[in-house]
């Protein structure tokens, strides 16, 4: 009797899911996927089954990621110190060498290695494959006074190619692409982009339904210091008010205006999730419940 109970609650969650799945079928959810997460084999393996999963079910996933962590364990391997300015990587010539193989290379082909194994599809689009998709321009930054910060080879998306990625996705290839772009111009120069920026680009460009972050947060607080306060569903006003009241603290205040932001060029939704939860992915899209927090428009 045990096993048969268990068997008609699956058929319950597999109903519940139902109804998420006919909404979402045919829809663009772009999985934005960062910091040490990439490093956690047992978060990306629930999470990548999670994405190969979506894709089963006539969903487009499609996966923009960065990897910040290895890129400064491989400078320091390197003998370079990795640096920052206004929360941004100066990247040099040979830093930028660095960030090109990390990311264009190592951590996307991992992940499409990964995704293969579960029996998914999956594709890299980036420069190191001769497949970039990511265009852009220097980022100018300035200082207190006005002047002219020099980041190198730091760069702000301009333009997303988006012919590549939806010819994957209608294929049933779930695209990956690392925050690496190529000045628009003839030149091929590269550019180290933040993930973040990246993700919102591409989001805007496929006129995506979703655009999910994954990283180590759980969701965003009413109260910072209260873990039982996380807000499961807010608008982007609402949101608005919580960082004017000071309620919204360190490294959140980014990820909430990157994801106004986001909101404010055409993706419906927003959601912030835990990738060390275990299929915190399927939790959040196919589930009433959720397990992060929602941001919606307007």
């Amino acid at each position: 009797m045990t096993k048969m109970r268990q068997a008609m609650e699956k058929a319950d969650v597999l109903i519940e899911a139902m109804k998420w799945i006919r909404q979402h079928r045919g829809k663009i959810t772009v999985i934005k996927i960062g910091g040490s997460l990439m490093e956690d084999t047992a978060a990306m393996t629930h999470l990548l089954l999670d994405t190969v999963f979506m894709e089963s079910v006539g969903m487009h996933p499609v996966i923009v990621h960065g990897g910040g962590k290895a890129i400064s364990d491989a400078m320091q391997t390197a003998g370079i110190e990795p640096r920052f300015v206004q929360g941004r990587r100066y990247t040099d010539s040979a830093s930028l060498d660095i960030v090109k193989r990390v990311l264009g290379k190592e951590i996307s082909e991992q992940v499409v290695q990964w995704i293969n194994m579960f029996e998914g599809q999956a594709e890299s689009l980036s420069v190191c494959a001769n497949s970039n998709v990511l265009f852009g321009k220097k980022l100018a930054l300035t200082d207190e006074f006005g002047a002219e910060i020099d980041m190198g080879w730091v760069g702000t998306i301009t333009r997303v190619d988006t012919e590549p990625i939806q010819r994957l996705y209608e294929q049933g290839i779930i695209p990956v692409i690392p925050s690496v772009a190529l000045i628009d111009d003839e030149s091929g120069q590269a550019l180290n982009v933040n993930a973040d920026t990246a993700a919102t680009a591409v989001a805007k460009e496929l006129n995506a339904e979703k655009l999910v972050y994954v990283s180590e947060v759980n969701g965003l607080r009413a109260d910072p210091d209260d873990p039982d306060s996380m807000i499961d569903s807010i608008t982007a006003q609402q949101a608005r008010d919580l960082l004017a009241s000071g309620n919204i603290i360190g490294g959140m205040i980014p990820k909430i205006q990157a994801c106004l932001e986001t909101l404010e060029r055409g993706v419906n939704k927003i959601h912030i999730i835990n990738g060390r939860l275990r299929h915190a992915l399927l939790l959040e899209i196919f589930t009433s419940m959720g397990v992060g927090t929602e941001i919606t428009g307007p």
